[in-house]
C-alpha cells in the first residue's frame, strides 16, 4: 500500500505541475490569443454571415468623374519607359517614399532594391520605382519655381532615373493617394510586370530569397494572388490622439476588410489589375491606405493570404535562421547595410541546411519567435516551417 500511494501522489504531482504549466503559458499569451481568436471571429462573421461586406461596397462607390478627382494630379517626375523593351519584368517593387528620405533611398539602391545586382546575381528582371509627393512648404510655390527639396530631388532623379512623384501634398493623411498612383502607374507604364509589390522605405526586403519564391510562383502560374502579414477582423480606432483615428462619418461599420500590413505585401498581374479597375469607382478619402487596398481587393472578390515571413510593424531577429527564410522585416534604416551583409552571406545557406541545420534552426526559431509579447514581427508558428 505504501508504494503505491507513493505512485498515486508522484502522479497527482505530475499532473499538478502539467497543469500549472498550461495555465501559466494561457495567461501569458491569453492577451495575445484572446485578440487572436476575437479578430478571427469577426473576419469571418462579417465575410460569411453579414452580408460579406457588400455594404461597403455599396457605400464607397461613387461615379467615374468624381472617383477620379482623388487621382487627378499632374506629375513632376515620371519615368513612362522605365519598363519598356523589357519583355520578362518578374517584379515591379514600388517603394513609398518621402521626399526628404534620400539617405534610405540611396541604401534601397545599393543593397536590395538593386536592379544590377537582381539582374546580375539571381538572374531576374526587376524594376524598382520610389513613389512620392511633396514636402508641404514646396507644394504651394511649385509651379512658380522650383527649390530646395525639390531641387535635390531633381538631381537625384537625373542620376539614377527612378523617381515618380505627383504634386499631392506628401503625408500620412495622403497615403491612399499613393495607393493610387502605385496602381495607376503600374496600368499605365508596367502592365507586363508578373508581379507588384508595395512597400515602405524603412523595411528590408531579402531579395534571393522573394525572388526564388515567386519564380516559383510564377512557374505554377499563379492567379489571385496577394500575400504579406495579414490583418483580420481589425476594427477602425475611434481614439482621436492616434494618427490612425477613423472618424464614424468616414468608416461607421465595426471592422474591416481582410487586409495586409502597407509595410510590404506582393501581388500578381491579374490581382493588380483588378485593385487598378476598383480603384475607378471607390471613394478614396480614407487616408488608411492598406484598409483601402483591402476595400478594392473585396470589392473584387480577392482575399489575401498569409506569408509568416512577411513581417508586419516589427523587426525580425538577427539570425542567420531568421535570413534563411526571411522575406520582409521592417523597421530598418541605419542598419541596412549589415543586415544585407549578413542576411546574404553564403554562411547562411552552409550553417542552415542539412539535417542538423534544420534541427538547429527550429530549436533557435522557437526561442527567438515564441517569446510572450513578440507579435508584430513572424508569428510563432513560422519555427516550424
Amino acid at each position: 500500500m505504501f508504494v503505491n500511494f507513493r505512485r498515486i501522489r508522484k502522479c497527482q504531482l505530475v499532473q499538478l505541475m502539467t497543469t500549472c504549466l498550461v495555465l501559466s503559458v494561457m495567461m501569458v499569451y491569453w492577451e495575445h490569443l484572446g485578440g487572436s481568436v476575437v479578430s478571427h471571429v469577426k473576419s469571418y462573421s462579417y465575410r460569411y454571415l453579414v452580408n460579406r461586406y457588400t455594404f461597403i461596397n455599396k457605400s464607397f462607390t461613387i461615379p467615374r468623374q468624381e472617383a477620379h478627382m482623388f487621382s487627378n494630379h499632374h506629375y513632376l517626375l515620371n519615368h513612362p519607359y522605365k519598363c519598356s523593351g523589357e519583355k520578362n519584368v518578374l517584379l515591379l517593387l514600388l517603394v513609398k517614399s518621402s521626399p526628404e528620405n534620400f539617405e534610405r533611398r540611396r541604401a534601397i539602391r545599393s543593397t536590395w532594391g538593386n536592379e544590377t545586382y537582381i539582374r546580375q546575381t539571381l538572374g531576374v528582371t526587376v524594376k524598382v520605382v520610389f513613389v512620392l509627393g511633396l514636402k508641404q512648404h514646396e507644394a504651394a510655390q511649385i509651379r512658380r519655381s522650383r527649390g530646395g527639396i525639390q531641387d535635390n530631388l531633381v538631381h537625384e532623379d537625373r542620376l539614377n532615373g527612378d523617381l515618380v512623384q505627383q504634386d499631392f501634398v506628401d503625408s500620412f493623411h495622403n497615403l491612399t493617394l499613393k495607393l493610387l498612383l502605385q496602381f495607376r502607374w503600374a496600368h499605365a507604364y508596367c502592365p507586363r510586370a508578373r508581379f507588384l509589390m508595395t512597400s515602405d522605405d524603412d523595411i528590408f526586403v531579402h531579395m534571393p530569397n522573394l525572388v526564388r519564391y515567386l519564380h516559383d510562383m510564377d512557374r505554377k502560374g499563379v492567379t489571385d494572388f496577394w500575400i504579406g502579414r495579414v490583418h483580420r477582423g481589425a476594427s477602425p480606432i475611434r481614439r482621436k490622439e492616434s494618427k490612425y483615428y477613423v472618424p464614424y462619418e468616414m468608416y461607421p461599420w465595426l471592422t474591416y476588410p481582410d487586409y495586409t500590413a502597407g509595410a510590404g505585401y506582393v501581388v500578381s498581374r491579374d490581382v493588380a489589375n483588378k485593385i487598378y479597375q476598383a480603384s475607378l469607382t471607390l471613394n478614396a478619402s480614407l487616408y488608411i491606405d492598406d484598409v483601402f487596398m483591402g476595400i478594392c481587393a473585396k470589392a473584387m472578390g480577392v482575399l489575401p493570404q498569409e506569408h509568416v515571413y512577411f513581417s508586419g510593424e516589427g523587426k525580425a531577429p538577427y539570425h542567420l535562421c531568421i535570413y534563411d527564410k526571411m522575406m520582409t522585416s521592417h523597421g530598418h534604416v541605419a542598419d541596412i547595410y549589415e543586415l544585407w551583409k549578413a542576411a546574404t552571406n553564403p554562411e547562411v545557406k552552409r550553417v542552415t541546411s542539412g539535417l542538423f541545420g534544420r534541427l538547429y534552426c527550429t530549436a533557435v526559431k522557437l526561442t527567438l519567435l515564441c517569446r510572450p509579447y513578440f507579435f508584430n514581427s513572424y508569428p510563432c508558428k513560422a519555427a516550424l516551417l
